[in-house]
C-alpha cells in the first residue's frame, strides 16, 4: 500500500509526515524540512516528528487583533469579508442554502470552534449557527462525542474552514469532524462519518500522489459533494485532490478592479496542479486539452493567496497570536467550493464531472502561474483549463 506524506494545506499549512511512504509511523527517521514560509508570513507549527503529520501552518505576521481590541477602535477585521466573496463570485448567499449541511473533516479539537465561528458570524451580521439552535454539531470521527487532543495549528484550520462555509452559506448546517490524528486511517474514519451526516464535505489537507486503490472508498461517495484543497506548494500533484471522487480545488489572487464585475483574478503562485501517476481521469476532463492521460488537478478554484486573503477569527492562541487574523491558502478555496455546492443544492443528483459541462457558469481565469512545467497549461493560467484554477471560479452556483 502507498501511503502519502501528507502535507497540511491551510492558508499554507502543510502536514507532513515524515518518511510516511517508506516508514512506518513509530519509527525514528529524519525529519522533512519546512517549505519557506513567504515573506512576511510564518510557520503556526515549527517541529515535525518522525512519522506523524503535524500542521505548518504559514500566518500573516501583520494581522493578529484580538476582538476586544478590534471593537474599542471601532475598526473592520483586515482580509475579504463574507459580503466580499459573495459580491466576487456572485453567490445566492441570502436566499439560497437552507436545509443544507456542510461537513468539514479535520484533525485534533478546536476546543472554541463553537464560540471563534460565531464571534465570525456576529461580525458580519450573520446568524448564529449554534449547537443549541441545531445549526451546529461537533464530533470525532467515529461521530461520538470523546474528543481529540487540542492542537492549536489545526485549530486554526479549523476555524478557516468554519469561517468560509458561514461566509458563503450562512444559512447551512455545519457539522465539524474531527479525526483523532492526520493519518489518513483516522481522516479517512472521518470523511466516512461526514458523508453520513452532511450531504457536501470540505476537505483541506493533502500529501503526495497516491491510489485510489489504497484510499478511494474513503472519499467515493455518490450523491455526497466533496471538496479538496490543490495544496499550497505550487506545482505539483497531491492527494486526496487527486482522486477520481473529489472535487479539486485550486487557488487564486482576488482583487477588486473597475470591471463590470468589481474584481479580477489571477492563478495563485502556491496552487498545487498536475496530473496524478495513478488515478484516472474523469469524464468530463476528455475535451478539456489538460494534457494529463489520468487525472487532472485543479477542477475549479477560489480565492487562496494569502496576500489577498480572507478574514479569521481564531481565539485558541498559537504561537502568540489569536484573535482576527489573515489567512489564505487552498484551504481557503476549499470550504468556499463546498459551500457553493451547499447553495446550488444539487449534490444528491451531480458529481465532480458537472462543472466541466457548465463552464460558463464559471469566471475563466487567463492568467498567473504556479512554476514551470511542460505542457505549460498544467501551471500556467490560459483560457479554459488550466492546472492551478481548473476550469475558473463561481459566477453564482450553475456550475455546481
Amino acid at each position: 500500500m502507498r501511503r502519502p506524506r501528507l502535507r497540511y494545506a491551510m492558508t499554507g499549512m502543510f502536514l507532513a509526515a515524515a518518511s510516511v511512504l517508506s516508514t512506518p509511523l513509530g519509527t525514528a527517521s529524519a525529519s522533512p524540512a519546512l517549505p519557506a514560509a513567504p515573506a512576511g508570513t510564518h510557520h503556526s507549527c515549527a517541529t515535525v516528528r518522525a512519522g506523524q503529520a503535524h500542521c505548518h501552518a504559514i500566518v500573516r505576521d501583520d494581522v493578529a487583533v484580538s476582538a476586544k481590541t478590534l471593537k474599542a477602535a471601532l475598526a473592520a477585521p483586515s482580509g475579504l469579508s463574507p459580503a466580499n466573496l459573495q459580491s466576487a463570485y456572485k453567490l445566492p448567499s441570502s436566499t439560497a442554502g437552507t436545509g443544507q449541511t456542510v461537513a468539514i473533516v479535520d484533525a485534533y479539537d478546536d476546543p472554541t470552534a463553537e464560540a471563534d465561528m460565531n464571534v465570525y458570524r456576529s461580525q458580519y451580521g450573520l446568524p448564529a449557527c449554534t449547537t443549541a439552535n441545531g445549526c451546529f454539531k461537533k464530533v470525532n470521527q467515529t461521530g461520538g462525542t470523546s474528543l481529540p487532543k487540542v492542537d492549536g495549528g489545526w485549530a486554526q484550520e479549523i476555524s478557516l474552514d468554519l469561517d468560509m462555509v458561514s461566509a458563503a452559506c450562512p444559512k447551512c448546517k455545519i457539522v465539524l469532524v474531527e479525526a483523532t490524528s492526520p493519518s489518513f486511517a483516522n481522516l479517512g474514519a472521518a470523511e466516512n462519518t461526514a458523508a453520513r451526516l452532511a450531504n457536501v464535505v470540505s476537505n483541506s489537507y493533502g500529501g503526495s500522489d497516491a491510489s485510489d486503490s489504497s484510499y478511494g472508498s474513503y472519499y467515493n461517495h455518490p450523491g455526497v459533494a466533496i471538496t479538496v484543497s490543490s495544496g499550497d506548494s505550487g506545482y505539483g500533484v497531491e492527494y486526496p485532490a487527486s482522486s477520481h471522487y473529489v472535487t479539486a480545488v485550486g487557488g487564486t489572487s482576488l482583487r477588486t478592479s473597475s470591471t463590470t464585475r468589481g474584481w479580477t483574478e489571477t492563478a495563485w503562485s502556491g496552487a498545487g496542479s498536475g496530473c496524478s501517476t495513478y488515478n484516472t481521469a474523469l469524464s468530463g476532463q476528455a475535451g478539456a486539452s489538460t494534457g494529463c492521460s489520468r487525472r487532472a488537478v485543479a477542477d475549479v478554484s477560489a480565492v487562496a493567496d494569502p496576500a489577498t486573503g480572507v478574514a479569521v477569527y481564531d481565539s485558541t492562541a498559537y504561537q502568540g497570536q489569536s484573535g482576527w487574523m489573515v489567512f489564505g491558502g487552498t484551504s481557503a478555496s476549499a470550504p468556499l467550493i463546498a459551500s457553493v455546492y451547499a447553495l446550488a443544492g444539487n449534490a444528491s443528483s451531480v458529481d465532480n464531472n458537472y462543472p466541466y459541462s457548465h463552464k460558463t457558469a464559471l469566471f475563466d481565469v487567463t492568467s498567473g502561474s504556479n512554476g514551470s512545467c511542460s505542457p505549460s497549461q498544467l501551471c500556467t493560467a490560459r483560457t479554459g483549463w488550466d492546472g492551478p484554477t481548473g476550469l475558473g471560479t463561481p459566477n453564482g452556483t450553475g456550475a455546481f
